[in-house]
């Protein structure tokens, strides 16, 4: 399932990022944008991977489903670049018809491997998503980091309910950790099981676009006034 190797970094850095790590409380009550994680919100809203509802709320508390998670991930992650040379041919998906808001989208994360279909050829495109289930995929399509077990056991340890992550989401969900965009409850937890809500994606979209902010390709170097002058 794994398609990305990234480097592994040391046990002590790994120590010191995850001591580092801010509890990220998730904010209640009002639906206003300007209310709710509004910082979040306005970036993925800014980058056109998230959208307001036709009356200009966000609804940060609203269950994501299987179909609005694959929009975003073909819009995060540039996947349709990717699906000419994966499948080229269309999947047959029973329960998303050709008229289906997201059906070029489910198309795209099924041909590139970033989702899985069920059987019978099922996508159940309104199922919602846990947030195990979405940290995973969104690591799947980030490129999940080839830990060890001892050391996905380490990231893990400081959240208090990290035995409640199923095991085929513990290295995934390592990843996110290690790159910064995790969000957790106020006791630190992550709620693996819970639904995952709009302002939890928005949360982890944001992170994720900080990380990929484009660095200067070369160092600019001064010039001086003793260096040597090019013909």
């Amino acid at each position: 399932m794994v398609r990305t190797m990234r480097p592994l970094l040391s046990t002590l850095s790994l120590v010191l990022l995850l001591q580092g790590f801010p509890v990220i409380v998730q904010a209640q009550g009002s639906e206003n944008t300007g209310d709710v994680a509004s910082a979040a919100i306005q970036q993925v809203i800014a980058a056109n991977l998230m959208t307001n509802s036709a009356d200009g709320n966000f609804y940060p508390e609203r269950l994501m489903n299987r179909a609005e998670l694959a929009s975003i991930l073909v819009k995060a992650f540039r996947l349709n670049k990717q699906e000419a040379a994966k499948q080229p041919k269309s999947i047959t998906v029973a329960d998303v018809p050709r008229s289906h808001w997201a059906y070029q989208d489910i198309q795209t994360v099924l041909k590139t491997d970033v989702m899985k279909g069920y059987r019978g050829n099922l996508f159940f495109p309104n199922q919602r998503v846990t947030r195990a289930e979405a940290l995973a995929i969104f690591a799947q399509a980030y490129g999940v980091f080839q830990f060890s077990d001892d050391v996905v056991n380490e990231i893990l340890a400081p959240y208090p309910d990290a035995n409640s992550i199923p095991t085929w989401a513990r290295r995934a969900i390592a990843t996110v950790i290690t790159e910064g965009f995790i969000n957790t409850d106020a006791q630190n937890n992550i709620t693996p099981l819970r639904p995952m809500t709009r302002g939890d994606m928005a949360y982890l979209l944001s992170k994720y676009l900080q990380r990929q902010q484009k660095q200067p390709d070369t160092p600019v170097v001064p010039t001086t006034t003793d260096s040597p002058q090019l013909p």
